[in-house]
């Protein structure tokens, strides 16, 4: 399965407020282009530190920066590159799949919700860029 760069998505999400504080909604298959089956998220990472470094075949994913930020970048594996700066806890970015995808410059409070349209499984992960590459190649 093949997809490109153009489909990856800068989302914004509802939001309603008042003096109480903010609200983001985020549902799946609304605002979400898929059902919800899986949500992690990551914070306490350093700076320097580089996450991701994967394509998957199977899953999609939304990030949201729900505090601080962090710099997504994202390859297609035919040298089209785009650096998203995650900094709103009401905007994310969709990511298809087979897009490689690395997160980095996290600031100290960075904590990067990740939504996933599949359950956990590692044979979906394609790890090393080169091969990635090269099974993007094969699809065209």
């Amino acid at each position: 399965m093949e997809s490109s760069i153009e489909e990856v998505k800068f989302l914004e999400f509802p939001q309603h407020g008042d003096e109480r504080g903010h609200l983001v909604i985020v549902e799946g298959n609304q605002n979400v282009p898929f059902d919800i089956k899986r949500v992690f998220y990551i914070y306490g990472s350093e700076a320097n530190v580089i996450r991701g470094n994967h394509a998957n075949r199977k899953s999609k994913f939304v990030l949201i920066n729900v505090a601080g930020q962090s710099k997504v970048r994202v390859k297609d594996g035919k040298g089209n590159e785009i650096i998203y700066c995650l900094n709103r806890p009401h905007t994310g970015i969709y990511l298809p799949v087979m897009i490689w995808k690395e997160m980095y410059e996290f600031s100290n409070d960075s904590v990067l919700l990740c939504l996933s349209s599949e359950h956990y499984d590692a044979n979906e992960y394609i790890r090393d860029y080169d091969a990635y590459v090269k099974e993007v190649q094969a699809n065209q």
